[in-house]
């Protein structure tokens, strides 16, 4: 199964959704659906509860209930319960909740959305504007990254049109920018924001996305006028795309004082909406050599 692993906010709380193309429909975690519907404090125990007693009643939402694996909150992959949307509506009328006809508006709703999608792919972006609005990033962030996101498009489309084929290579050559400009691959870099199945780029901050950016951008416009073929010449253009957002960074670190690679992510530069507590980040990242030995 092609599986896309997605969040959706239902009243500022997630939920985590896999698509399934080729069957073409939602898995909804089942625990995060009991977290929303009952506010309860331990979501897995209710649903163990819950599970039992509707596997007693021989009740097909949970006979038919499967697992999917999921980025659990520790970021680590886990199998979870799930349960399509037909399932899901069978599950609403087993648990008590008075948001049970919102919940039911809201699901329609993220099916539509996903039809709107695959018509009109510029919904796509509408909707992660959204849902980053929601999730507390300020709107200069949000721009940003939404940009960033067309010109990753515009190089990975630049880079199939290269002869560029596998996931490993698509891999490879993102980590060969990222260490020409930060000084990091994306294992190294991630490690330390601290971050484990995350995504990268959404824990970076202004200047992390626009140097990444810039180094993206400049791949491509190279790429485009050497036509290079293969991996190998492509991972050059790579490299030398990376060295161009390196000379930047270097010129403003050496205006600032201070280096810009840094470990806060995302939770340390929004404003959620439950109000978490922050964990204190270490200090910014002085000097980049002698990582590796620590990774």
């Amino acid at each position: 199964m092609a599986q896309e692993e997605v969040i959706k906010l239902f009243d500022a709380k997630k939920i985590r959704i896999v698509w399934d193309s080729e069957a073409e429909k939602y898995y909804f975690s089942v625990v995060d659906i009991i977290q929303v519907l009952t506010e309860s404090a331990d979501a897995t125990a209710y649903w163990r509860k819950l599970k039992q007693r509707l596997k007693a009643e021989g009740n097909e939402t949970v006979t038919n209930c499967h697992a999917l694996k999921m980025t659990a909150p520790d970021g680590k992959q886990r199998l979870t319960d799930v349960a399509d949307t037909e399932q899901v509506l069978r599950l609403i009328q087993s648990v008590p909740s008075k948001k049970a006809e919102p919940f039911k508006l809201w699901l329609a709703k993220v099916g539509q959305e996903r039809l709107n999608q695959m018509q009109d792919p510029e919904r796509s972006i509408e909707q992660a504007i959204m849902d980053y609005r929601r999730l507390g990033y300020s709107e200069n962030w949000i721009n940003q990254r939404i940009k960033t996101i067309e010109i990753r498009k515009g190089l990975t489309d630049e880079w199939k049109r290269s002869g560029v084929e596998t996931e490993q290579e698509y891999a490879s050559l993102t980590d060969i920018m990222y260490r020409a400009w930060s000084g990091l691959n994306t294992r190294e870099y991630k490690e330390y924001k601290g971050l484990r199945k995350e995504s990268l780029r959404d824990n970076m901050t202004n200047v992390e996305l626009m140097l990444n950016g810039l180094a993206e951008a400049a791949a491509t416009e190279i790429s485009q006028e050497r036509n290079p073929q293969g991996y190998v010449e492509t991972a050059h253009i790579a490299q030398e795309g990376g060295e161009v957002a390196d000379a930047a960074r270097q010129n403003l670190e050496h205006r600032l004082g201070r280096s810009v690679i840094s470990n806060k992510r995302a939770i340390h530069f929004t404003n959620p909406p439950d109000e978490l507590p922050l964990p204190k980040p270490k200090d910014d990242l002085d000097d980049l050599t002698g990582l590796d030995e620590k990774v």
